[in-house]
């Protein structure tokens, strides 16, 4: 099988390239690769996103009649690959990647007008609304309910996990509408404006939050609000088919293009002069002269960087076999559940391996210090910043899309017959 890029597909990486190294600001692709800190403000990733939008590359996997970049398999994963390069801001999915397929497959002709130009140029924020407490990998046990009154749903019931739900100006949302023996049945599809009457927004405060006033995760409390039947994608009590055909766009990204440029940007830190915090390593702790010789000259930790670089470029290679079999027509089909399981692994063994380059300095920001840009948290070498904080917040990776344990099921069931 031929891995390389033909020449159509050359110039068109150097024509991302070009137009990213001009429109992405220096300044902060600078302050997003000295720091796990470096957060992307609402109006940022807002504004980030319109101009991929003026661009006509909001949207890579849209068909060019709704507005999309029509990109090609290849040419979708060479954005995936110079983004990460450029250290740009991926387009936030829960609008342009997750919902709005939806829409173009199961809604109408005015739910298609309504709402997928304004989620092409970020004119709306939309968040997901899948998981509830005691229903999360076995998202078909969800009991949140969506009442019948004719016109309207009357929707009680409590969605948890919610990611940027403080943001957002509608939430997608599985919602059971009848009670039935096969529980996928009876699951509706609804799509829900967050100003309604009755409905709280309450945050979740987790461990890797890293400054005051950044916040992630939320859950969202449904109490008596009037749903549109105009809102509902499909047919009622198939939102089942939706949430399935949903799961094929958030599983199947290309991971390799990210931690490629992640293990990269190890290497540099690892390489340059020490600033006394190699010393402080607990994990990585070997040689004598850790204290004032670069990272990259210990031997244990050369062998995890090698070690993770090596399994990176496998899975590099797998993605470019199923992107060749993208390319000639055919469906991802179970190959997106392993992308999912192996992506997620090797996402938390790199943040690992940063935490372990930072040793005391990793410790988490306790939030009575001030940050400093040039010293970290109040201390230690700046790259330390936030480093713990990335740590615990990629445990959740392995967990949410359907957890891996979820995904080896899948696998076992279409490639092994299990």
């Amino acid at each position: 099988m031929d891995f390389s890029f033909s020449a159509e597909d050359r110039e068109f990486q150097r024509e991302v390239r070009a137009w990213l190294d001009e429109s992405w600001p220096a300044a902060a692709r600078e302050r997003r690769a000295r720091s796990a800190l470096a957060r992307v403000s609402k109006a940022e990733q807002v504004r980030w996103q319109q101009k991929l939008a003026e661009r006509g590359w909001a949207a890579p996997n849209w068909p060019v009649e709704h507005g999309g970049a029509g990109f090609t398999a290849t040419q979708n994963y060479i954005f995936d690959l110079e983004m990460a390069r450029a250290g740009a801001p991926r387009v936030l999915p829960f609008g342009i990647t997750m919902v709005a397929p939806v829409i173009m497959k199961f809604g109408t002709e005015e739910q298609k007008q309504r709402f997928l130009p304004d989620i092409l140029h970020s004119r709306v924020w939309w968040c997901q609304g899948y998981s509830e407490p005691g229903s999360g990998s076995d998202l078909a046990s969800l009991r949140m309910k969506a009442e019948d009154k004719g016109d309207h749903y009357l929707v009680n019931g409590v969605k948890t996990w919610t990611t940027l739900a403080q943001h957002a100006d509608w939430i997608f949302c599985l919602v059971r509408t009848s009670t039935e023996e096969r529980r996928q049945l009876g699951i509706s599809f609804l799509l829900i404006d967050m100003q309604s009457p009755g409905v709280t927004v309450k945050p979740i405060i987790t461990l890797d939050q890293p400054v005051e006033g950044f916040q992630e995760i939320n859950t969202v409390y449904f109490e008596d609000v009037e749903v549109p039947k105009a809102n509902r994608l499909g047919e009622a009590g198939r939102g089942w088919t939706c949430a399935k055909y949903l799961l094929e766009f958030e599983r199947g990204n290309a991971y390799s293009p990210a931690l490629k440029q992640s293990l990269a940007g190890l290497e540099a830190l690892a390489a340059a002069e020490p600033s006394g915090y190699a010393a402080s390593r607990t994990g990585l702790a070997a040689s004598e002269n850790a204290g004032n010789a670069p990272l990259i000259d210990d031997e244990a930790f050369v062998t995890q960087l090698r070690d993770l670089e090596v399994q990176v470029l496998a899975m590099e290679f797998v993605e470019l076999r199923i992107l060749g079999a993208l390319s000639a027509g055919q469906n991802v089909g179970p190959e997106s559940s392993m992308l999912k399981t192996r992506g997620t692994e090797l996402q938390q063994a790199v943040a690992e391996l940063a935490l372990e380059l930072c040793g005391y300095y990793g410790f988490p920001l306790d939030q009575s210090t001030p940050l400093s840009e040039d010293l970290g948290p109040g201390f230690g070498p700046t790259h330390a910043n936030g480093a713990a904080q990335a740590h615990f917040n990629t445990r959740k990776v392995s967990i949410y899309a359907g957890s891996n344990e979820i995904q080896r099921n899948i696998m076992a069931k279409l490639v092994l017959g299990l």
